[in-house]
């Protein structure tokens, strides 16, 4: 009879785990602390910061504008540091930066001044927000777990808008606008500054994933380059930032579209509000269905049902039932492009140069969405009107949904292995 010798398990595996499950609660609640102040807030303090400033909404509003301009602009080089050094020290100093800059728009008195800090806080925003936090995730997870741990940052993440623009609602309604900033800045250092510092760390090569050794600068470059150079990466930008395109006209134009149709404000910008909600929902649905189908699959499909909602607009949205069934079917894509990029990049190119490849496809999808909205505002000012602008989303979205399946014609480009 052969004796049974009990093995013990390896600490190594299981601490690994622990830690990056760790990692990944961190970042969950950084990314949401991340975009409720930095982002989120600033819709909220728009009025009374142009009544505060002299200046009308518009020119204030154009502050965000630069602002995402400024992250698109650092998009490139952060990529390049997080394939070179890891997340710690970048998501730590732009944290303390952000702090600082939080506190520096408490105390502007001029557009000029809010202008400057709201570039300053893109810029900060690219070191600390979804596109370093992916990348951390991405190089610690292998594929079996890397959509979960991804889906997790970004469920949580989902909930930004939910809780900090009724929290900054409250606070300026008590302390003024200046008063919001000045708490809301000491929420987001005390919350993302020690998080970042203490739990992003770098995974050791070889571990529980998989994940090859150190790959020199050399190597990665190739990779990038190749990369950049693939079909199926251009096939990918062009199908992202067209729904990025659609996306972020929807944003600023849905609640002025509902009010021309008649709907009083309250009721559009309740039906509009349902978009924050409806992006987690999509989430989920990509999560559950990309188990029984490939992720370019479910998403094309999520963003052809987005095209025929906006297309459905101008028959349903005249009535209140009508405006929700649309405006959902629009929202159940609305979240799905951040949880499936780093899915699809990750799958095709690797974790080796991941940070770099999705920071130039981040860069065009970002300056695509700071814009739009400004193109849109001058298609509205033309004969077309909202129809034109709806049968412009309704294309990006088909434009989007073609391009997601659509094959390279070429194999994945050779990931480079460990170096000796």
């Amino acid at each position: 009879m052969r004796a049974t010798i009990p093995v013990p398990a390896d600490p190594t595996v299981d601490g690994h785990r622990a830690r990056a499950w760790r990692l990944v609660a961190a970042l969950a609640i950084t990314q949401t602390v991340g975009y409720g102040t930095l982002y989120y807030a600033f819709p909220v303090l728009l009025r009374p910061m142009a009544t505060t400033l002299g200046a009308s909404a518009t020119t204030v509003t154009g502050a965000l504008t630069v602002s995402v301009l400024g992250g698109a602009l650092m998009a490139v080089p952060v990529g390049r540091w997080l394939d070179r050094h890891g997340g710690r020290a970048l998501m730590t100093a732009g944290s303390v930066a952000a702090t600082a800059l939080l506190l520096a728009w408490s105390q502007v008195r001029t557009v000029g001044q809010l202008y400057a800090v709201l570039v300053a806080i893109g810029v900060t925003g690219a070191m600390v927000l979804y596109e370093p936090a992916f990348a951390v995730v991405v190089s610690w997870f292998g594929p079996d777990r890397r959509s979960t741990a991804l889906l997790v940052v970004t469920l949580v993440a989902g909930f930004a808008s939910t809780i900090f623009m009724p929290l900054t609602g409250l606070l300026e309604a008590h302390l003024g606008w200046r008063g919001a900033l000045l708490v809301l800045a000491a929420v987001h250092g005390a919350v993302t500054v020690p998080l970042h510092a203490c739990t992003v760390r770098r995974p050791r090569s070889g571990g529980p994933s998989g994940r090859p050794g150190p790959t020199d600068d050399a190597d990665r470059r190739a990779l990038v380059a190749t990369a950049t150079r693939d079909a199926r990466f251009r096939i990918l930008a062009v199908s992202l930032t067209a729904h990025g395109v659609a996306t972020s006209i929807m944003t600023v134009h849905l609640v002025g579209y509902l009010v021309s149709r008649g709907h009083p404000p309250t009721v559009a910008a309740t039906t509009a509000g349902l978009l924050g909600v409806l992006s987690v929902t999509g989430r989920l649905v990509l999560a559950g269905a990309h188990r029984r189908m490939p992720v370019a699959t479910v998403v094309a499909v999520v963003f052809s049902i987005q095209a025929v909602a906006v297309a459905a607009m101008p028959l349903l949205a005249g009535s209140r039932a009508g405006a929700v069934v649309s405006v959902v079917g629009f929202g159940l894509g609305f979240g799905v492009a951040s949880l499936a990029t780093p899915a699809l990049l990750a799958e095709r190119y690797g974790a080796t140069a991941y940070a770099s490849i999705a920071g130039r496809l981040a860069a065009s999808v970002t300056v695509a969405k700071a814009v739009a909205p400004v193109a849109a505002a001058a298609v509205l000012g033309g004969a077309g009107g909202y129809p034109l602008l709806l049968a412009v989303v309704a294309v990006c979205c088909a434009v989007a949904a073609a391009g997601m399946p659509a094959r390279a014609g070429s194999p994945p480009p050779a990931r480079p292995g460990p170096s000796g």
